[in-house]
């Protein structure tokens, strides 16, 4: 256990950056490590990036050097070296890695001060954070393949069944620029079977994942949402499609999400400027980490726009969107995917426990988790599950997965 009170006032120096990978099926999770010349003080942090694992592990070695030597509790000046002095802008690769140690920096200054990280984010805003999780409880098959009516009603109640009061749902068909009426009617028979499966008590968002190329295609499928009342509808047309997305708010009585996909701050100054959100969804392990978020939270907070963070991603991610809401004015709700794999909590333990639908307010110094190096050893990194093989259409046409 390190000893804050021998190193409060002295310097400390990162010596080394490691990563260490852990297959959970769809994803690998990807841990980073930063260590430090002080005994037994080390952070942990994640850069999990779907499909782009080996990636992102190299682009944490390349940014390593950079920081070797600095002072781990200096996040600001190490967040503005790995992304000022690589000269080449990063995009969703090295930002992810960027985001991952900056994660671990902040686990570490935690530690050395004796205090959990929301309290460096500015202190607690909250008593406990409202969590969403997806259909399946966070298997894969059931969030990426529940496109019929009886097994998504039949998930849609093992999840409120399990104490959530809020999920979420991916069944808007693969679409290009227009949406055949079918579709639309089947949309609108599957989101109704699922209200009245639930009740009005519990929030229901659904995730477009960006398939409709046009506003029109995605008005169509938002127009037979209505009905149901969706807490939001999430990523109607691709990512930074911010004209069509501005056309969508103009015409939309449901509220519109978007931001999982943006990784600069520029990016989401341009979202900001449609005018088009109710909910902003940054992810913190791409976006630049816990730092760079409170500052796109910030900004949307002065427009009135919510923050609702994107996190399917492994149990570090989790912990730190914790801190982060806890923290957070203009959080509205967090998503989590903790029944990914049925050792989620074998390979890091940490504050994550939910109570009445509720993640409660960790109070451990530093992000409060302990990651079990041996159990992450017996889960190596496996190519991941592939499920765009289905985002084809009729004629051939590849769409958005």
């Amino acid at each position: 256990m390190f000893n804050h009170l021998m190193y409060e006032a002295g310097h400390v120096k990162i010596t080394a950056i490691k990563t260490r990978v852990v297959n959970a099926e769809m994803r690998n999770w990807v841990f980073v490590k930063v260590e430090t010349d002080e005994p037994g003080l080390f952070g942990w942090g994640e850069a999990t990036l779907e499909w782009k694992t080996r990636a992102v592990v190299g682009a944490i070695e390349d940014l390593a050097p950079l920081l070797i030597g600095r002072d781990p509790r200096d996040i600001e000046q190490a967040y503005r070296a790995m992304t000022k002095q690589s000269f080449w802008r990063l995009g969703a690769i090295g930002m992810s890695a960027v985001s991952g140690i900056e994660l671990a920096l902040w686990d570490i200054l935690g530690k050395h001060l004796n205090v959990p990280v929301w309290r460096l984010l500015g202190g607690k805003v909250r008593d406990k954070v409202g969590v969403y999780t997806h259909l399946g409880m966070g298997d894969m098959r059931a969030v990426y393949e529940t496109n019929d009516v009886e097994p998504l009603v039949e998930r849609a109640r093992e999840v409120v069944d399990f104490g959530y009061k809020a999920f979420k749902a991916v069944f808007i068909p693969y679409t290009h620029y227009h949406a055949p009426l079918p579709e639309v009617d089947k949309v609108a028979r599957m989101m109704q079977a699922m209200r009245e499966a639930v009740g009005d008590s519990i929030e229901i968002m659904v995730d477009f994942h960006g398939r409709p190329a046009s506003a029109g295609a995605a008005l169509a499928y938002i127009e037979a949402l209505a009905p149901g009342r969706p807490m939001f509808v999430e990523e109607p047309v691709p990512p930074g499609d911010f004209a069509n997305l501005a056309k969508l708010a103009g015409r939309s009585s449901v509220p519109l999400a978007t931001g999982e996909r943006l990784i600069e701050r520029t990016e989401f100054d341009a979202l900001f400027a449609s005018q088009a959100i109710d909910i902003v969804q940054p992810d913190i392990c791409h976006c630049g980490g816990l730092m760079e978020a409170k500052k796109i939270a910030a900004r949307a907070e002065a427009l009135g726009i919510g923050v609702a963070p994107h996190n399917p991603l492994g149990p570090i991610a989790g912990v730190a969107a914790l801190h982060f809401a806890v923290s957070t004015p203009n959080h509205v709700i967090q998503e989590e995917m903790v029944g990914a794999v049925p050792w989620y909590f074998d390979v890091v333990q940490g504050p994550i426990k939910r109570v009445d639908g509720y993640w409660q307010v960790p109070e451990a110094p530093g992000l409060g988790i302990t990651v079990d190096e041996d159990a992450c050893a017996k889960h190596p990194f496996v190519q991941e599950v592939m499920h765009t093989q289905n985002a084809v259409l009729a004629d051939g046409t590849l769409v958005d997965w």
